[in-house]
């Protein structure tokens, strides 16, 4: 089992009729498990990198923790079988979990199948307080910069980047992992270790239901997408007070949902 970034393999490579042989890296992907004070309770499919930085943001954007005070120790345990991130937390979210774990089935990367009815599945999100200000150069700035900026999908080509922009447009922070999922909660979990300041994030990814609420659950009033919105991201963003931006690409992009902020 790999717990690199990437792995290098053997390829066969058909070109207008011709074989050539010689090697590739790809994305690593393995089974990443999630146990709180000795209880299991997820397991995802992710890149074995930045593990402490996700285990953290999956706490905080899934409600397990509203503090990143409330995680005392992530001890990384390598088995045969993939990466077990051991995480222990204080009492109080502990005994929340207890009793949430009662009513969950499972879970896939959807990130609603575990959810055993509707008000399970759409929640409210929470409501964005910060303030922000930017200008469309600089989110332009940002998106230009960002494909630069994503070292892991250079050399495989098969992974997700998330990116905390400052107001300017310069990026920050920047997270890569084969889920998108897993890409922004590895940047919430980092975000939330610095010390607060005005920004946004902006994904390689489509902007799905669950991104925004990810995004809202951090209090960061925008998120861009380089791809579309679905139609509950939109309302959820209408609801939560987000600024939702998609089709991001250099000299264009789409706003969806409190555009006043951008100017």
């Amino acid at each position: 089992m790999s717990t690199g970034s990437s792995d290098k393999v053997a390829r066969a490579v058909w070109n207008a009729g011709e074989i050539s042989e010689g090697s590739d890296y790809v994305a690593t992907e393995t089974a990443v498990a999630m146990v709180y004070n000795g209880i299991s309770h997820v397991v995802m499919m992710a890149t074995p990198a930045d593990l402490k930085d996700f285990a953290l943001g999956f706490s905080l954007s899934e409600g397990i923790l509203t503090s990143a005070k409330q995680l005392l120790d992530c001890e990384q345990i390598a088995t045969d079988k993939g990466i077990e991130l051991a995480l222990t937390i204080t009492a109080e979210p502990f005994a929340k979990l207890k009793e949430r774990r009662r009513n969950l089935l499972g879970r896939t990367g959807c990130g609603l199948c575990g959810a055993e009815s509707l008000e399970q599945a759409i929640t409210t999100a929470n409501s964005i307080s910060a303030e922000l200000s930017i200008s469309h150069s600089a989110l332009q700035r940002a998106i230009a910069a960002l494909g630069g900026e994503q070292q892991l999908q250079q050399q495989t080509g098969a992974v997700h980047g998330a990116a905390w922009c400052s107001k300017e447009g310069e990026i920050l922070l920047l997270r890569e992992d084969v889920g998108r999922h897993n890409a922004l909660d590895k940047l919430l979990g980092a975000i939330s270790k610095q010390e607060p300041t005005e920004g946004f994030v902006l994904v390689t990814s489509r902007a799905s239901y669950e991104m925004v609420s990810k995004t809202a659950s951090a209090n960061i009033p925008l998120l861009a997408a380089v791809s579309a919105p679905t139609s509950l991201a939109i309302e959820l963003a209408e609801t939560a007070g987000l600024t939702l931006v998609g089709f991001s690409r250099t000299g264009r992009h789409v706003i969806y949902a409190h555009g006043q902020r951008i100017n």
